[in-house]
């Protein structure tokens, strides 16, 4: 499909588009990296082009290039993933642990956008590419919400929200030894030069920035050998594995991420003992608040039983409890 513009202005040709088609300036990119763009019958190959007033701008829009699933129907289903919510716009989902958001050429399995494709959720853009509305990821041993968008006005409005801090989520982790205090970290993280699968706070690394708040300690008595803690989490950034890296670089490891160090013994330590407890938006269209809330997973639910006062846990772990735990956080010393 053809489609033309005429400039009315003499910004660069990628704002100029980004602006007109209400798009990405990497997405405008794209579309003129693959030669769709010709400005005044000139095929245009740098962004940055300088417009003059009047110029014809054609746009040569590609086809969506559909990209089908490697996985049978039963392979897509054996994860249970849970529907919180639902409409025309946007998807809430209970991510269990073990479910990888995203393919790769290292993983094996079916993940999150398979069972997307499976369920017709794709999204396509002006460049011709599939995506299938993933707007912020979990790692495949945390489990909780993910939002997921099903229209490109949704994308576009919540990736907004991610960048302007008006969507986030609260996390809920249990450590191998108790904070000192409640702490607001900010370390650079970077890809570990030493081992590939895991990150590090490195100098060059990008910017990153963590709340973690005490919750319950477990005291260490003599029925219980192990001196555990709640704690729960708030992220300003969003980096790749950032609460694992961020609690190491503070002598903690999540109960079961034996990836950044953690050495328990105990057998009923199954998975890495995080969760993506609560999350927060605005509807991308009807602006309305929402705040979703994923309980606890059985397997996590039973090693808390098992180690801390279930009366104090009644207490403390609900959505307003902890969304009022960081209120404050910008006094925190």
């Amino acid at each position: 499909m053809n489609q033309n513009y005429i400039s009315d202005t003499e910004d660069r040709l990628d704002k100029f588009l980004s602006i007109t088609l209400n798009q990405t300036r990497s997405q405008i990119e794209t579309l003129i990296k693959k030669g769709c763009v010709t400005v005044d019958n000139k095929l245009i190959s740098k962004s940055g082009q300088k417009l003059k007033i009047g110029q014809n701008i054609e746009i040569n829009f590609p086809e969506i290039q559909q990209v089908e699933s490697n996985f049978s129907q039963e392979e897509i289903l054996k994860f249970d993933i849970k529907i919180i919510y639902e409409d025309d716009y946007i998807l809430v989902i209970d991510k269990p642990i073990g479910l990888v958001v995203h393919d790769a050429p290292s993983v094996r399995e079916a993940t999150l956008v398979d069972w997307l494709k499976l369920k017709n959720i794709s999204l396509s853009t002006i460049s011709g590419e599939e995506r299938h509305g993933i707007v912020h990821r979990l790692d495949k041993g945390t489990s909780g919400l993910l939002v997921v968008a099903k229209t490109n006005e949704a994308h576009q409005k919540l990736s907004s929200q991610l960048e302007d801090k008006s969507m986030g989520r609260y996390y809920i982790a249990c450590i191998d030894i108790p904070l000192k205090d409640d702490i607001v970290v900010e370390k650079p993280i970077g890809r570990n030069p030493n081992q590939r699968l895991k990150m590090a706070v490195i100098n060059d690394g990008r910017f990153a920035k963590t709340a973690f708040k005490k919750l319950i300690e477990n005291k260490n008595t003599d029925n219980n050998s192990h001196k555990y803690e709640l704690i729960c989490a708030k992220l300003f950034t969003g980096r790749t594995h950032q609460i694992r890296v961020h609690l190491e670089s503070l002598g903690r490891r999540i109960l079961g991420d034996d990836l950044y160090g953690f050495k328990g013994k105990d057998s009923n330590i199954e998975r890495i003992f995080l969760h993506a407890y609560s999350l927060y938006l605005r509807h991308p269209i009807t602006n309305e608040s929402f705040e979703f809330v994923s309980e606890i997973p059985e397997n996590m639910q039973n090693l808390l039983d098992k180690n801390f006062d279930k009366g104090t846990m009644n207490e403390k772990i609900n959505k307003e409890f902890i969304s009022n735990c960081f209120l404050d956080v910008n006094n925190w010393v």
